[in-house]
């Protein structure tokens, strides 16, 4: 009873006071204080999911199938997202460019008033993201909107983590990893409701560690080539942190071929034929696309779009012991204030800001990837550490740790490759977890439970309150930049909207973002700059209604454009 009494308190007082947490306490207590209906319910309903998981096909089918019906019936409260970022924005003209059937665009003869954040601009009009989750959202905006491209690859996540984690543990556990995975990430979570990525990385990170397993265990050719597509889609979703990622297994994965136990000399070589000649050949087609592609974006086959970007625009520190570069000069405030105050001012090193900044990152992936109910997966966390088989994957989280750490900036999603990895720690905790009891409870098994219920209830806490992530900040957009472009895309004709910042504006409140073919565009934003611009840009449309937006002023009123101090253009 002294056991139930101190498990109860740690879920009731060590955790934010959610109905979740009461309902797990809940759960707690009445597993551990009547064994028999545990036996008679619980037991039960985990022996048929036991059964139901070694249907690996199908179960990969469920979850896939569950992340997009659960985010869907989730639509009242959490609509389909509104671009809010400088990324989205950035991924947004990515994938209107590739569903358009191209790789860039050709620079536009106007760029100077369109120039805005993360784009590059000479020698082709991009993004300067790497292309895998521009693809994802071109295919859903050819399929009808980009969104669709972020449900299904979330979706595509989840069943392929559960197909990874089956080459570590039984497929029961495996499928316990994959269904936390869902329910975190599936339904209230910026990697579903925005469009700054995360589940294509975490798909890479998955088939890297799923293959790799099978690889050394049989040696099939078909796992090294999933091998190569996993560190495919590293390189172009996530490359430095899949560079990262990607060195213990590689590392692993040479040891085993050197040094490969119950391996003849005669055999060894057919063994690796098997093995790398198919690894090698998706790599190299990998490194050809991606050298035409980066030559077909930035003219350099060696340079990579986001590598041209932070060249041309950026002077911050990339890793923690650079210092800044000289300030630049740029055609708009907004650039300056961004690039020459606020990104230098976020971050000088020193060991204070080293620190900071550190913190900052902790807090963010605790946040994103765990819950407060893990607490209770503790005790069985040194156990893992002990567990053999699984110090390939903790080398894996502490190398990829070390790789996030030391660089300045970083999200959550940057951590996306390391997904399968920490949830296959997570679920190994559990699996030791549940072998304690307290002389005859088995206080182990209900902790077990009560993590998962704390999961759920906490994500139906978000979606009832309609938080698209447990940080509303990473997800939510201001809807007035799109409200104003579906007034006017009910308007007749073609319109070109100038914004008016004030002197104080917020730079991550941009509003000057355009598909991937301006001239076509039915609106077209610009940046109001100096008035021999704004006169050329205007003899350029000359056939578009012209409009002012004063986003810093009253961001939903919409006026014919006048010019500072002058009369009222005509714009007709």
């Amino acid at each position: 009873m002294v056991a139930i009494r101190e498990a109860a308190a740690l879920t009731l007082f060590s955790f934010p006071r959610t109905h979740g947490t009461y309902i797990a306490a809940g759960v707690l207590i009445l597993l551990a204080l009547f064994p028999r209906f545990e036996r008679q319910t619980i037991f039960l309903l985990e022996g048929a999911l036991a059964r139901f998981s070694r249907r690996t096909v199908v179960v990969m089918f469920s979850l896939f199938s569950f992340v997009i019906g659960a985010r869907l019936l989730a639509l009242s409260r959490l609509p389909v997202p509104v671009s809010g970022v400088h990324d989205s924005f950035s991924y947004l003209l990515l994938a209107d460019t590739l569903a358009h059937g191209r790789l860039t665009n050709p620079p536009h003869p106007m760029w100077v008033s369109f120039e805005t954040f993360h784009v590059n601009w000479l020698p082709t009009y991009a993004s300067m993201y790497p292309p895998a989750q521009g693809v994802v959202l071109a295919l859903g905006e050819i399929l009808g909107h980009p969104w669709i491209g972020v449900l299904l690859s979330d979706a595509a996540m989840c069943g392929l983590i559960f197909w990874a984690l089956w080459a570590w543990m039984p497929t029961r556990w495996a499928f316990l990893g994959a269904a936390l995975v869902a329910v975190k990430f599936g339904i209230a979570s910026y990697w579903m409701n925005s469009y700054w990525g995360g589940a294509v990385a975490a798909i890479g990170g998955a088939l890297v560690l799923g293959a790799v397993a099978r690889v050394i265990k049989r040696s099939r050719p078909r796992d090294a080539v999933l091998l190569g597509l996993g560190l495919a889609i590293l390189a172009n979703s996530r490359p430095y942190e899949g560079l990262v990622f990607a060195i213990p297994a590689g590392l692993w994965l040479l040891i085993w071929l050197i040094r490969r136990p119950g391996t003849s000399g005669d055999e060894r070589p057919a063994s690796q034929r098997r093995v790398l000649a198919p690894l090698l050949v998706v790599l190299a087609i990998t490194a050809a696309s991606m050298a035409y592609y980066n030559w077909r974006v930035t003219g350099n086959a060696l340079v990579m779009p986001h590598m041209l970007n932070m060249s041309t625009y950026h002077t911050a520190a990339v890793f923690l012991w650079q210092h800044p570069k000289p300030e630049k000069k740029y055609r708009n405030k907004q650039f300056d204030d961004f690039y020459n105050d606020w990104e230098r001012d976020a971050y000088e090193p020193t060991l204070d800001a080293m620190i900071r900044v550190t913190k900052e990152k902790r807090n963010n992936i605790r946040v994103t990837f765990l819950w407060p109910g893990l607490l209770l997966a503790l005790p069985g966390l040194p156990f893992v550490l002990r567990d053999r088989k699984f110090r390939f994957l903790l080398a894996t989280l502490v190398v990829t740790s070390i790789g996030l750490i030391v660089v300045v900036w970083s999200q959550p999603h940057y951590a996306a490759p390391l997904t399968c990895a920490i949830y296959a720690l997570i679920v190994q905790s559990i699996r030791h977890l549940r072998t304690m009891r307290v002389r005859k409870l088995f206080v182990g098994r209900a902790l077990s439970r009560a993590i998962a219920v704390i999961l759920m209830m906490n994500i139906f806490q978000l979606v009832r309150t309609g938080a698209c992530d447990p940080k509303p900040d990473t997800c939510e957009g201001d809807t007035s930049r799109f409200a104003t472009a579906e007034k006017l895309a009910h308007k007749p004709g073609k319109h070109l909207v100038m914004v008016r910042y004030d002197a104080d504006h917020n730079v991550h409140d941009e509003w000057v973002y355009n598909s991937a073919d301006i001239d076509a565009a039915k609106v077209v934003w610009a940046r109001e700059l100096d008035a021999r611009q704004n006169r050329n840009l205007f003899a350029y449309f000359h056939d578009r209604q012209v409009w002012l937006v004063t986003p810093d002023d009253d961001n939903t009123y919409l006026e014919p454009y006048t010019a500072p101090g002058v009369p009222l253009l005509d714009s007709q």
